[in-house]
Protein backbone atom coordinates (compact mmCIF):
# COMPACT_ATOMS: atom_id res chain seq x y z
CA UNK A 1 0.00 0.00 0.00
CA UNK A 2 2.86 2.56 0.84
CA UNK A 3 4.65 1.58 -2.27
CA UNK A 4 1.70 2.53 -4.10
CA UNK A 5 0.90 5.92 -2.60
CA UNK A 6 4.91 6.76 -2.99
CA UNK A 7 4.36 5.51 -7.05
CA UNK A 8 1.37 7.74 -7.24
CA UNK A 9 3.17 10.58 -5.22
CA UNK A 10 5.87 10.89 -7.87
CA UNK A 11 3.73 10.41 -10.86
CA UNK A 12 2.18 13.61 -9.58
CA UNK A 13 5.45 15.17 -9.34
CA UNK A 14 6.28 13.96 -12.65
CA UNK A 15 2.87 14.41 -14.38
CA UNK A 16 2.87 18.32 -12.73
CA UNK A 17 6.17 19.52 -14.57
CA UNK A 18 5.38 17.77 -17.96
CA UNK A 19 1.36 19.65 -17.73
CA UNK A 20 2.45 22.03 -20.20
CA UNK A 21 3.57 19.20 -22.99
CA UNK A 22 0.88 16.90 -21.99
CA UNK A 23 -1.97 19.85 -22.33
CA UNK A 24 -1.66 19.86 -25.98
CA UNK A 25 -2.97 16.16 -25.77
CA UNK A 26 -5.76 16.88 -23.16
CA UNK A 27 -4.08 15.79 -20.29
CA UNK A 28 -4.35 17.91 -16.98
CA UNK A 29 -7.96 19.26 -18.45
CA UNK A 30 -9.28 15.88 -16.80
CA UNK A 31 -12.53 16.41 -13.94
CA UNK A 32 -10.59 15.86 -10.98
CA UNK A 33 -7.54 17.69 -12.12
CA UNK A 34 -7.07 20.50 -9.51
CA UNK A 35 -5.63 24.39 -10.93
CA UNK A 36 -5.88 27.33 -9.04
CA UNK A 37 -3.91 30.58 -8.88
CA UNK A 38 -2.03 31.60 -5.95
CA UNK A 39 -0.18 35.08 -5.04
CA UNK A 40 -0.31 35.64 -9.09
CA UNK A 41 1.29 31.57 -9.61
CA UNK A 42 -0.38 28.87 -11.34
CA UNK A 43 -0.51 25.70 -9.74
CA UNK A 44 -2.10 22.59 -10.72
CA UNK A 45 -2.30 19.21 -9.33
CA UNK A 46 -3.33 16.60 -12.09
CA UNK A 47 -4.89 13.71 -10.32
CA UNK A 48 -7.29 12.59 -12.56
CA UNK A 49 -5.10 12.66 -15.32
CA UNK A 50 -1.93 10.65 -12.99
CA UNK A 51 -4.43 7.86 -12.19
CA UNK A 52 -5.69 7.52 -16.42
CA UNK A 53 -1.83 7.66 -17.41
CA UNK A 54 -1.01 5.08 -14.86
CA UNK A 55 -3.52 2.76 -14.99
CA UNK A 56 -2.88 3.02 -19.11
CA UNK A 57 0.84 1.99 -18.66
CA UNK A 58 0.50 -0.38 -16.14
CA UNK A 59 -1.92 -2.23 -18.61
CA UNK A 60 0.94 -1.74 -21.74
CA UNK A 61 3.15 -3.15 -18.99
CA UNK A 62 0.70 -6.07 -17.92
CA UNK A 63 0.40 -6.69 -21.51
CA UNK A 64 3.76 -6.77 -23.01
Amino acid sequence: MIRWLLVIFIAVVVFSSALPWLEKFGIGRLPGDLRFTLFGKKFSFPFASTILLSTVIFLLARFL
